[in-house]
């Protein structure tokens, strides 16, 4: 069972095709997931976010190092390295270094570019709120959060499953908790057409979080196998919402004169 892919255009086209390869997005994307496309956010940012564009850096080269390979040694590479939930079940102590490798792979130029303008997009804010520390876990916990889900939801899968979304994933449930009233200005498809509208973050975040949760319902129930780990992006939400408290430094109310 494949839990994601890169697509017919993406870099393993024919490890897909005959290798049943799983990854953690899909470059031709299910219905839901890229009709409302982020194009940039409006509020408030002051620093530079360090971890977040290390987070980026890290991506991106791991990527070009997976490019450069030939396709027998790529396939051997993804299946050492990314996280197969059958074989993580049978021998966690082994295996359990592919939940933190998994998620900075990709299947393909339209999985890392879309994953990274997400993670750029959100993380910043949400990095100055935590602190670039404190960022750092919370990320790779929110990927091991979505990772666990999405082993327990497939546990007989035999594919890997590879890519950041699970991790970003919580990056966007912490940016639903401290920023709710945030604009996110939004591609929007109208028949032909491309909108450019604003919405606030809250309306944004939770429209996507149901569209991922119905999809993953509706996998599960057999319906239909799209190549997208559904689950890992509700866990990482989900972990992104419940947690965020605990990493995110107080802010002092302001108030204003009259």
């Amino acid at each position: 069972m494949a839990l994601a892919c890169c697509g017919r255009t993406g870099l393993f086209q024919e490890c897909t095709r005959n290798e049943e390869f799983a990854f953690e997005e899909k470059g031709k994307r299910g219905k839901h997931e890229l009709r409302y496309v982020p194009f940039v956010r409006h509020s408030t940012f002051s620093k530079v976010s360090s971890r977040n564009y290390c987070l980026i850096i890290v991506n991106v080269l791991a990527f070009l190092y997976e490019i450069q390979m030939g396709q027998s040694t790529l396939q051997g590479f993804i299946l050492t390295w990314g996280l197969i939930p059958a074989h993580f079940l049978s021998d966690p102590s082994r295996m359990w270094p592919t939940l933190f490798t998994a998620m900075f792979l990709h299947g393909g130029w339209f999985h890392i570019i879309s994953n990274l303008w997400v993670l750029f997009i959100f993380g910043d804010n949400v990095e100055e709120r935590m602190g670039s520390f404190r960022y750092l876990l919370f990320y790779l916990l929110s990927g091991t959060a979505a990772a666990l889900l999405q082993v327990y939801t497939l546990s007989a899968s035999t594919a890997p499953m590879i890519g950041a979304s699970g991790a970003i994933a919580g990056v966007l449930g912490a940016y639903l908790i401290l920023f709710p009233h945030s604009r996110i200005a939004s591609i929007v498809p109208i028949f032909i057409l491309f909108t450019l509208i604003e919405v606030p973050a809250f309306i944004y975040l939770i429209f996507w979080f149901f569209s991922q949760l119905y999809s993953g319902l509706f996998a599960v129930q057999g319906g239909g196998g799209s190549g997208i780990a559904w689950w890992a992006h509700i866990g990482g939400f989900i972990f992104g919402v419940l947690m965020v408290s605990f990493f995110a430094r107080k802010t002092r109310p302001v108030y204003k004169s009259y």
